[in-house]
């Protein structure tokens, strides 16, 4: 059997055709797991006959010349915040498609899908993020290797305008003093879920005075926009390149829909098009999809580190 190459690196497709492929099937190997990714909309005759067929067999076979193979370490652990919303639920099935185990934080309240409760490879945490203090968030990490954030405000009066209203920020900052308080051996990986609405000030990104009026206006009237610019520049200035423990992307989204399936999508390191007088559209499985392959690619994790990259649906 041939040896598998290091975890996260892929064969058969430049790094750029990555982003237009999904997972379509998987398998264990004694020491990783094999994620196989195929085009949206191709069918693949071998998807459903997977078990059946050798490691060996699956590299030679010609019908798997537009897939791409991801090996992934299968002891992989991450915490996610924020998991039963719109956006977290995607992440967290996106990332068990890849293998990965995954501990989720939820109110105590909060409605859990049944498949998750039944699934060996979650492990569910009732409590509210803004309550747990340092020592708990750093025995929640201890097992872990990445934390991915989908915190938000919930739209409604009491969500955008009332307690607490750095919801993000604080539990940014938490995260961050709990792993650096474990000390890692090898650096973790921080995904947070953003807003294009957040200029990334590493970057020339440039907006008109009159969208600076609006975005000042905004910043002082509506608490989730600063809440969100505070959390990000935890990770941008705060942490920033060269933290021994901590690596980061801040993921930036334009206007959330929902969608089905995950579909092509495009990657820019800044925004192409004004989230104020020409916003663009995100389906919240695509940015799952992208958080995901974030943590679990080594290859993407390196191009993106550091940055706060903007995620457009591709338009057909």
């Amino acid at each position: 059997m041939p040896v598998p190459p290091q975890a996260g690196t892929r064969r058969g497709v430049p790094e750029d055709s990555a982003l237009n492929y999904i997972p379509c099937f998987s398998m264990h190997l004694p020491t990783v797991f094999v994620v196989f990714l195929r085009r949206p909309g191709n069918r693949c005759s071998l998807c459903p006959e997977y078990p059946i067929l050798s490691y060996l067999a699956l590299l030679d076979c010609k019908l798997l010349k537009n897939h791409i193979q991801i090996y992934l370490i299968d002891n992989m652990t991450t915490l996610v915040v924020g998991a039963t919303g719109a956006t977290g639920k995607q992440l967290v099935e996106q990332l068990l498609n890849m293998g990965q185990k995954v501990k989720v934080i939820v109110r105590p309240t909060a409605k859990i899908p049944d498949t998750w409760k039944i699934n060996d490879r979650i492990s569910i945490i009732k409590a509210s993020v803004s309550e747990i203090s340092e020592s708990g968030m750093t025995n929640y990490l201890k097992d872990c290797q990445s934390v991915a954030s989908c915190l938000g405000h919930n739209i409604s009066l009491k969500g955008v305008f009332g307690k607490p209203r750095k919801l993000v920020t604080d539990a940014v900052r938490l995260v961050c003093n709990a792993v650096e308080k474990n000390s890692p051996e090898n650096p973790f990986k921080f995904v947070l879920m953003n807003t294009t609405a957040n200029r990334n000030r590493d970057l020339p990104e440039s907006i008109s005075i009159g969208q600076k009026l609006v975005m000042g206006l905004i910043r002082l009237l509506i608490p989730p926009q600063s809440d969100n610019e505070k959390a990000a520049d935890i990770l941008r200035v705060n942490i920033g390149q060269n933290n021994k423990f901590i690596q980061w992307v801040v993921v930036r989204p334009d206007t959330l829909i929902n969608e089905d399936i995950v579909s092509g999508y495009e990657i820019h390191a800044s925004p192409t098009r004004s989230a104020l007088s020409n916003p663009g559209k995100t389906s919240r499985i695509n940015v799952g999809n992208f958080m995901s392959r974030l943590i679990v690619e080594n290859d993407l994790w390196n191009k993106w580190k550091g940055k706060m990259p903007v995620i457009y649906n591709k338009i057909s």
